[in-house]
């Protein structure tokens, strides 16, 4: 999430920057505020000193409560400093809803450019601030510990932290991911068959499309790795496919595992708790991977896809559903607010990196689609949800996590839209034992 943009400094007059009632080299913070944006404030900005400023009739404002807001500030890089001070309470937001501050985070992102001051006011700037607010201080107990720390739980990507990230991020509640994800349990990219389709239809509208594209009959074995609350596996279920779903979030295996029975489709449908890397049965005949990527790691895509190559049958088909970046260049680390708060450890490339990958262990790959508009409306909808359900969502997860969640889901629909983010689904095929991919039909066989 991003929401600010940055650029070398203009140089501003020190008269104008400071304003009338500044007393020399001394700023309220009002006036930092307004020297580092260049006077383009899109909002209103007050804070416990008595200071303000902004249009005095805007929209949306910030109110800055406590000298532990500034220290946020100052300390956390990129969106850090403001995603501390905001879930702690020390940054209040006005004008919109804490379950979906989208317009907000819109303004800042559309509007607001720091710029670097001068040298001299700069040293001004940190005297005003104060020594004492330049050092880090301890972040919100919401915050994973940076990446330097985590090794204790294990190397990078090694099971055991990679059991930890997503407890993280998915063990959060199960009754709090129904409120937000809506009767589906559906946690990711939802595919809307018409611009005024609901949350619900869209998503199952998803889950028709991954298995016609994987050519699913009665009978075959589908292998869904990353399942989520298992809505691919019963919905494979529900058409006579036999589906094995694994995660490793203990409170999606036993969501899953219950609808399973619930809904009468233990016959066909098994989830289990557990890493992908221990599923041991073979010749299915199709793998779906749907949001599980992003946790994997840009260097473990070679094994991964050797490792989901040898579960398929030959001619078998594997479909791969994940946030990408736009273009291949780009560190793959998650950064700032989204690697300490919502997805530790998280990490995104480029489709072209996924589908080089993918071809250079044997895969065929068939089929390419961005989903990147369809994410954008997803995340809209997840957030109307919380709106609903806020008052509940703050008294099952406590006020702050019910802020991550909104400021979360709102700065990704903003990545959506601008395009700083992306969704693909690269279907792909194990070629025979000659090297063929099998007798596929000539064109898209899936209805869009």
């Amino acid at each position: 999430m991003t929401t600010f943009k940055e650029r070398p400094t203009q140089p501003t007059s020190l008269t104008e920057a400071r304003g009338k009632t500044a007393t020399a080299g001394k700023y309220t913070l009002a006036e930092v505020l307004e020297i580092l944006a260049g006077g383009r404030l899109p909002l209103r900005f007050t804070a416990y000193d008595g200071s303000s400023t902004g249009p005095p009739d805007a929209q949306f404002g910030l109110d800055l409560r406590t000298p532990r807001g500034t220290s946020y500030l100052a300390t956390g890089r990129g969106d850090l400093g403001f995603a501390r001070a905001y879930i702690a309470g020390d940054l209040d937001i006005r004008g919109v809803h804490p379950g979906d501050p989208y317009e907000l985070l819109k303004a800042l992102t559309d509007s607001l450019v720091f710029t670097r001051p001068p040298a001299r006011m700069l040293v001004d700037i940190i005297r005003s601030i104060g020594a004492e607010h330049l050092r880090p201080i301890a972040p919100p107990p919401q915050e994973a510990q940076p990446r330097w720390r985590r090794i204790a739980g294990g190397l990078r990507h090694s099971k055991s932290r990679d059991a930890d990230a997503v407890h993280h991020h998915y063990d959060v509640s199960n009754t709090f991911y129904e409120w937000v994800l809506g009767p589906s349990m559906t946690y990711t990219c939802a595919c809307y068959p018409r611009e005024g389709a609901s949350l619900e239809q869209a998503q199952e509208n998803k889950y028709r499309l991954v298995f016609e594209k994987l050519r699913l009959t009665p009978g075959d074995r589908l292998l869904d790795v990353g399942c989520g609350w298992g809505g691919m596996v019963r919905y494979a279920a529900r058409r006579g496919v036999r589906a094995t779903g694994v995660t490793l979030s203990t409170q999606q295996a036993r969501w899953a595992q219950r609808t399973i029975a619930e809904e009468g489709l233990s016959d066909l449908a098994e989830v289990r708790y557990g890493d992908y890397r221990d599923i041991t049965h073979t010749g299915y005949d199709a793998v779906s991977s749907i949001g599980l990527l992003e946790h994997i790691g840009v260097r473990n895509y070679p094994s991964y896809f050797d490792f989901l190559q040898s579960r398929l049958r030959p001619g078998g088909l594997l479909l791969n559903h994940c946030i990408t970046r736009p273009d291949n260049q780009k560190l793959p680390d998650a950064r700032g607010f989204i690697d300490r708060y919502v997805f530790p450890d998280g990490e995104l490339t480029g489709s072209g990196r996924i589908i080089s990958d993918a071809q250079d262990v044997g895969l065929e790959v068939v089929h390419d689609e961005n989903l990147r508009q369809h994410y954008a409306m997803t995340l809209r909808d997840w957030c109307a949800n919380l709106v609903e359900h806020w008052d509940e969502a703050v008294t099952e997860v406590g006020l702050p996590t019910a802020k991550v969640w909104g400021l979360y889901m709102a700065g990704s629909r903003l990545g959506f839209e601008n395009n700083g983010i992306q969704l693909h689904q690269i279907l792909m095929t194990r070629p025979g034992t000659h090297g063929a991919a099998g007798e596929l039909p000539l064109r898209p066989w899936w209805t869009p």
